[in-house]
């Protein structure tokens, strides 16, 4: 599909081994990248998940043409309850590939990218407050921490000062007013925007990205069949260290957990894209993918 380049496609098919007339799930559908390629390889039933309006509605679209497949509209976190006709135990393979999608990044008006001017939104399920509410209601030290946190920008407390001494003046209604503010307060460095921390901080707490991974793993594992693999893709340290978490904990018997619930899967070491797919998808550059399969 034009626009979405599934990443790391080769390696995740590899590590799932779809069998024939096995059951997966998609969940962060997207652009529909891994689901088809899964359908490709004899799956019989795909499940894709996804909280955006617009990837459900491209689900839509997949689901008129595959019997084998079918679109379920919702979070990540909410997989057990949206996944209510799978029972536990059942499912072959769950992939993940979290974070922002190409089709938000590219449309200026969902707010996502700080390279294009649109609406100050990056809402991936269109509901609740957008960016633009965080960025013009919340307190200094609140806008703070969330850039400090969420975004890892050392220089949180200036970005936070300033912008809140420019709304003042006019509120932040679209990505190019912030991004045209962080370009002017931030010291630049070759090959890397003063807004990206600043972006990535505000979607990630606009849609509670982190809570919702930690959330949806442990679902994941509940639905897997012994030998079933959950697999992860996640593009930046926050994400990755949430998922390196998870699998650490899952994979190491405990005083709760007599027995691990996952084998660590290439040893709890994250494979990363070769050389080919970065020549061809430079937005694979930050990739990792992690696994583990139930035991």
């Amino acid at each position: 599909m034009s626009g979405h380049i599934p990443v790391m496609l080769d390696e995740v098919l590899a590590v799932l081994n779809v069998t024939a007339g096995g059951v997966y799930v998609d969940a962060t559908f997207g652009g529909g990248g891994y689901s088809r390629a899964i359908l490709n390889h004899g799956a019989g039933k795909v499940y894709g998940l996804d909280r955006d309006p617009d990837a459900v509605k491209r689900g839509e679209e997949l689901e008129s043409q595959a019997a084998g497949f079918k679109i379920i509209s919702g979070c990540f976190s909410q997989l057990q309850q949206k996944m209510g006709e799978v029972k536990e135990n059942c499912v072959d393979g769950v992939v993940f590939d979290i974070g922002v999608s190409s089709f938000q990044l590219d449309e200026a008006e969902r707010g996502f990218s700080f390279m294009q001017d649109g609406p100050l939104d990056m809402r991936m399920s269109k509901e609740g407050p957008s960016a633009a509410d965080v960025v013009n209601g919340y307190a200094e030290d609140k806008l703070a921490d969330i850039i400090y946190y969420y975004g890892e920008e050392r220089k949180s407390r200036r970005v936070a000062r300033k912008i809140c001494e420019a709304r003042k003046q006019q509120p932040f209604t679209t990505t190019g007013q912030l991004a045209e503010l962080l370009q002017r307060i931030l010291p630049g460095k070759p090959g890397h925007h003063p807004a990206t921390r600043t972006f990535q901080a505000l979607r990630i707490y606009v849609n509670d990205e982190l809570r919702e991974i930690d959330t949806a793993l442990s679902q994941a594992v509940d639905i897997l069949r012994p030998g079933g693999v959950v697999v992860v893709v996640t593009f930046h340290s926050l994400e990755d260290r949430v998922v390196k978490n998870f699998f650490k904990q899952s994979t190491a018997a405990n005083e709760q957990q007599v027995e691990p619930l996952l084998e660590a899967y290439n040893r709890n070491k994250p494979l990363v894209p070769g050389e080919l797919e970065l020549a061809h998808n430079p937005r694979a550059r930050s990739a990792k993918l992690r696994a583990g399969i139930r035991t």
